[in-house]
């Protein structure tokens, strides 16, 4: 039998180059992604062993093809650490922070400001696997037994921020939590938010006003059937791209926050590809 030795420096990355995923990290967007990791711990510890770039396909790879962890193939690192860089990352709220650097990247390459000054608010409900913590409730308009993610994103599709909450709660209700737990730098440059008749009323408004000093312009269906809204089709089509990840078809997630960096995940694996073409 004969053993071929692998040489000096030999590494996972260099091994699957031949056979990559679709989901995998081109060098142009690990370039972009990599200075906004946390920086590594400094010590007489034991240095960091682990390829953060291959934790990183690793998770994209999980979103978007919907298996369990301990699915993942062998040639990624072990489930367990990649589950732990996961939620590590999500307690540290840094998926949120290099969702909000790609997103205004990706607006200013585009020749917009950073920050957007109009964006639009709706919600889907999504089933679960069986009853999910505290968390979990019955849409009744949309006969659902699960949850409802509400999310408001800017005029390119962009997500600004979103929120999982039990399937029974209004569109008022978690219009208003939304627009509350964007960041105070989006906040103070919004100037305008889209939504549909659900979220008609003045109370709504009045809430939105308080808490951003937005106005609130509802945009109605003036005929009956399928008809594509002025300015509300891009959320939907937010919705869309969230649809083609397998993990998001339904919400696997056992706490609400996890299915939120799940969903800023598949937008920041969206937003690297944007930024690495215009790159390449």
């Amino acid at each position: 039998m004969v053993t071929t030795l692998k040489p000096r420096g030999f590494s996972r990355v260099s091994e699957r180059a031949a056979k990559r995923y679709s989901t995998d990290l081109s060098d142009q967007e690990w370039q972009i992604i990599r200075p906004l990791l946390p920086p590594h711990p400094t010590g007489r510890g034991r240095k960091r062993e682990v390829d953060e770039r291959e934790i990183l396909n690793a998770i994209f790879y999980q979103i978007h093809n919907g298996c369990i962890w301990s699915d993942l193939p062998k040639d990624l690192p072990a489930w367990q650490t990649v589950y732990k860089y996961f939620r590590r990352w999500q307690r540290q709220g840094v998926w949120q922070q290099i969702h909000d650097q790609l997103r205004r990247k990706v607006r200013v390459s585009v020749g917009r400001q950073a920050n957007a000054s109009a964006g639009s608010i709706d919600s889907q409900s999504v089933k679960t696997t069986g009853k999910k913590g505290e968390v979990y409730g019955f849409d009744g308009g949309k006969l659902i037994k699960g949850r409802k993610r509400f999310i408001l994103v800017d005029t390119l599709g962009l997500l600004i921020c979103v929120v999982v909450i039990d399937a029974n709660c209004s569109e008022q209700r978690g219009g208003a939590i939304v627009v509350h737990e964007m960041d105070a730098q989006q906040a103070a440059a919004l100037q305008l938010i889209w939504v549909d008749q659900g979220y008609q009323g003045e109370n709504f408004a009045r809430v939105v006003e308080q808490l951003c000093g937005a106005k609130v312009e509802v945009v109605k269906r003036s005929e009956a059937g399928f008809v594509v809204l002025p300015k509300r089709w891009i959320v939907e089509r937010t919705f869309g791209w969230l649809n083609q990840n397998r993990r998001l078809s339904k919400d696997y997630e056992l706490l609400p926050e996890m299915s939120e960096a799940m969903i800023q995940g598949a937008m920041i694996r969206l937003m690297l590809k944007r930024l690495g073409q215009q790159q390449g």
